[in-house]
């Protein structure tokens, strides 16, 4: 083990599902004293009861802050629990360390680290950087592993000091981390998003920097350069700067010039060679360049990768067509930005199905791209209200509002004309009635499927 060593340590579960069963795994595995709780009823909740069958101490149904006392020396909790949880709070006023699954699992392993971060993009650029070191000289095996959806403290368990871990890392999860440290660290870009959460843009970026905080001059920093806010929290980190821009050319790093990427002043690649549509997807590309140009990638694998990955589950996926149109599966866009960057993927018209759960923000920045490029609107959800005033000023004249997704799936293809885009792009988390986005998407899909059958049996 290379930092912390959690034997003999006391430790606080709080919060299952993938992430909080495979850390108490873990933990268990280090030597550690473990208790884990979850607020959802032992009934169906097959992760306690795996625990439980395994010997670990498990608590169901409460999180109740007398839980915990000062005999604990630590809290682990579920990256997506709110600091507010009476728990928590609990824990903090006893000075007991709060932290997330990340924290443990990067403290187990020798295995090179990588941590990706940003508002948009950061789940391709993850899978992009892994699939590009699978052609590292450097390395026997490549992984990814953390908010991509596979648990960190799984996949570190096989990994050797021989291999590299690529890890998606998002800023609940970040947040939680004090002895965190990434040999190379990538921000992708920053937005305001999660401010029901973090409160304010202020501690969301704040915590999207502890990607870096532990970095030296031994380490790297992959940046987007696009805007000076970004720019100027490069300043931030003490690792060597390795800057990335599509609007700029560039001394060193990254960069576009007339429909070519550049790297470190070395031609990678034309832009037009990368499968997956969109501007926002050659700003992906250049951050994964910037990596594995690091661990001596060569142009022909990298052009390999780019010239056949045809995008990650949920981000602008593409479906199905049928009837002329072509169904697009954006469920990962959870906020506003996300949306914009989807919509402006496209040249053809649009048919927009959005709406969820209300974080209290409105959709006026959606307005640009909305005019003259959505032909109709279908919302649901707790936004749908929100959205419709805002797509109302951006001119979209033809606007449905339904209950669910449900209706929506088949009420856009029925306001859409053939040669349209019905794009699932909703600018909203899912949890108003979902419990993840990777759900909400799983049902789009799902009702694409259904619809299609219907058409063709008329």
């Amino acid at each position: 083990m290379k930092k912390s060593n959690y034997s003999n340590k006391k430790i606080l579960v709080l919060g299952l599902a993938k992430s909080g069963y495979a850390v108490a795994k873990l933990l268990k595995k280090m030597g550690s004293d473990v208790t884990v709780v979850d607020s959802n009823p032992l009934e169906g909740n097959t992760e306690a009861k795996a625990l439980i069958d395994e010997g670990f101490n498990v608590i169901t149904g409460t999180n109740s802050a007398d839980l915990i006392d000062d005999s604990y020396d630590y809290l682990v909790k579920n990256p997506g629990i709110f600091y507010s949880n009476e728990l928590i709070q609990r824990a903090e006023e006893l000075m007991i360390p709060v932290i997330t699954e990340p924290e443990i699992a990067y403290s187990f392993s020798d295995a090179t680290m990588i941590g990706v971060t940003g508002t948009n993009g950061k789940t391709t650029v993850t899978t992009l950087i892994q699939l590009m070191l699978k052609h590292s000289p450097k390395f026997e095996n490549s992984y990814y592993a953390g908010n991509i959806g596979i648990p960190i403290s799984d996949v570190i368990q096989k990994a050797t000091a021989k291999d590299v871990v690529v890890t998606e890392l998002s800023s609940f999860q970040l947040q939680g981390t004090i002895e965190l440290h990434p040999h190379v660290a990538v921000l992708n870009n920053i937005y305001s998003t999660h401010l029901d959460f973090h409160k304010t843009r202020a501690n969301y970026i704040k915590a999207k920097m502890h990607i870096t905080k532990n970095q030296t001059k031994n380490d790297y920093f992959v940046i987007n350069y696009n805007t000076e806010e970004w720019r100027d929290l490069a300043k931030q980190s003490d690792a060597q700067i390795l800057p990335f821009s599509d609007n700029q050319t560039l001394d060193k790093g990254a960069f576009v010039k007339d429909d070519v990427i550049y790297c470190n002043g070395q031609a990678v690649m034309k832009t037009d060679e990368i499968k997956i549509p969109g501007e926002h997807n050659v700003q992906n590309a250049l951050a994964a360049i910037s990596v594995a140009k690091l661990y001596d990638v060569s142009n022909e694998d990298i052009i390999e990768v780019l010239s056949s990955f045809k995008g990650v589950k949920h981000r602008i996926q593409y479906v199905d067509t049928f009837g002329g149109h072509k169904f697009y599966n954006d469920s990962k866009a959870t906020n506003v930005e996300a949306t914009i960057v989807a919509l402006t993927a496209f040249k053809q018209p649009i048919t927009l199905i959005a709406g969820g759960l209300d974080r209290g923000n409105g959709f006026d920045e959606l307005i640009p791209s909305l005019k003259g490029k959505v032909n109709n609107l279908v919302v649901y959800g707790q936004t749908a209200d929100k959205v419709i005033e805002s797509a109302q000023k951006a001119d979209v004249s033809n606007i449905v509002k339904v209950n669910n997704l449900t209706e929506a799936v088949p009420e856009a293809y029925k306001q859409s004309d053939p040669e349209d885009v019905i794009l699932l792009s909703p600018a909203a988390a899912s949890w108003d009635q979902f419990h993840t986005f990777e759900e909400r998407g799983d049902l789009f899909i799902k009702e694409v499927e259904t619809l299609k059958g219907e058409v063709n049996d008329d």
